[in-house]
């Protein structure tokens, strides 16, 4: 029996269970300013988390910061759900970004985002990690190859340790991009994307039953859900709510409460005491609400000019805070500054720093790359060039 199949909808049709004025949904939405507030508060959260809630380095304050200052280790304990939370923007954000562009635009706009800055942490914490008198201990110098083989972003699946250990998460959002880019080749409508959503969140469920190394670096089941509901979140945005979307962002932070029963053992680890679920998952629904709230419009009142400076800081701050920041507190502590102003200064010294690399080196390298990729000749000649013989 054959099954008829409905056309999809397009950018300005309504799909099933959308509200009939989106029908016509399709003029350029302003700015959303608050997504530039809720990265920078999503990096802030990661830098607390190491600075004062890592236990596993006592070199570097001399003993452990929960021994040192046990209230604010008691918070930046659990500030590594500062991820999660950026897992949820970008969901939300690269759908946004590629919506109605060409896939050459797609990956003109992931290369153009993710390198420049990149780069510029890598060479800032090498230097570090190679020549800083205070980088702790515990850190090996980088060889030249370990140092290239960062370059490519690609340093985790080919076993070499990142320059810095905050990088990992990068791998991750590159294979979010490639598994998105696959509807986005295809063309993004809601259909589509909303077929995407659920066929990617059955493969993460039943990623780890079927014990396959290969589909979990596909379908990444502790992180997916995430991505999923930020998804589902912008065509919330884009086409209006109805209970099929709301139903997928649910199912995802359901999914996602579940995961953080294991997710959590490595930071268990790192703080060196047993984690709160229960904290943990009123953070994880707390982000969940705060977004969902975005794509609801809630926050379409927040119009600050400072955010835009303040998501452009978010990206080099995450890159730089972790081997800089631990060196620069070795430094301060051996110098008798105390904890909290030496806190503070690291923390200006890092949005500083972040502000130069984002003017100075992120910007005009962005451009280059940009004209560079926008000129390159991408189509295949229709016939194979002669074959030269000697």
């Amino acid at each position: 029996m054959s099954t008829v199949v409905p056309p999809l909808p397009s950018v300005h049709e309504a799909a099933p269970g959308v509200p009939a004025q989106a029908k016509n949904a399709a003029p350029r939405r302003p700015r959303l300013y608050v997504l530039d507030g809720l990265r920078l508060i999503a990096a802030l959260s990661v830098v607390a988390f190491h600075w004062a809630g890592v236990n596993i380095h006592p070199e570097v304050w001399g003993q452990k910061p929960q021994t040192l200052m046990p209230d604010t280790h008691r918070f930046a304990a659990y500030g590594w759900m500062g991820v999660q939370l950026f897992f949820l923007i970008s969901g939300f954000v690269i759908c946004m970004s590629c919506w109605g562009r060409s896939p050459r635009d797609y990956f003109t706009s992931r290369v153009v985002r993710l390198y420049p800055a990149y780069w510029a942490g890598i060479v800032i914490t090498t230097l570090v990690v190679n020549f800083a008198a205070t980088v702790r201990p515990s850190r090996k110098p980088m060889s030249i190859s370990d140092v290239l083989t960062n370059l490519t972003m690609l340093e985790r699946p080919l076993g070499v340790t990142e320059a810095d250990g905050v990088y990992w998460t990068l791998w991750i959002e590159l294979r979010f991009y490639l598994l998105f880019a696959v509807v986005a080749v295809m063309g993004l409508t809601y259909r589509r994307v909303l077929a995407f959503c659920g066929i990617w969140a059955i493969l993460a469920v039943i990623t780890p039953g079927v014990d396959s190394k290969l589909m979990d670096t596909v379908f990444m089941p502790q992180d997916a859900p995430y991505f999923i509901a930020g998804v589902a979140m912008y065509l919330i945005y884009r086409f209006g709510v109805n209970w099929m979307l709301i139903g997928v962002v649910g199912f995802s932070w359901l999914i996602a409460q579940n995961r953080l029963h294991i997710t959590v053992g490595g930071y268990e680890y790192e703080v060196h005491h047993t984690l709160s679920w229960p904290v943990m998952a009123f953070i994880s629904a707390a982000a969940f609400l705060v977004m969902l709230a975005v794509a609801m419009g809630a926050f379409n009142w927040m119009r600050w000019k400072w955010l835009t400076v303040a998501g452009a800081l978010t990206y080099p701050v995450y890159l730089l805070h972790q081997e800089l920041g631990w060196a620069m507190i070795r430094w301060g502590r051996d110098h008798g500054i105390a904890p909290f102003p030496l806190l503070a200064m690291c923390l200006a010294v890092i949005l500083t720093l972040a502000w130069l690399v984002h003017r100075f080196v992120e910007r005009p390298l962005s451009g280059v790359l940009k004209r560079l990729l926008d000129g390159a000749k991408l189509t295949l000649p229709k016939t194979d060039p002669p074959v030269r013989r000697p």
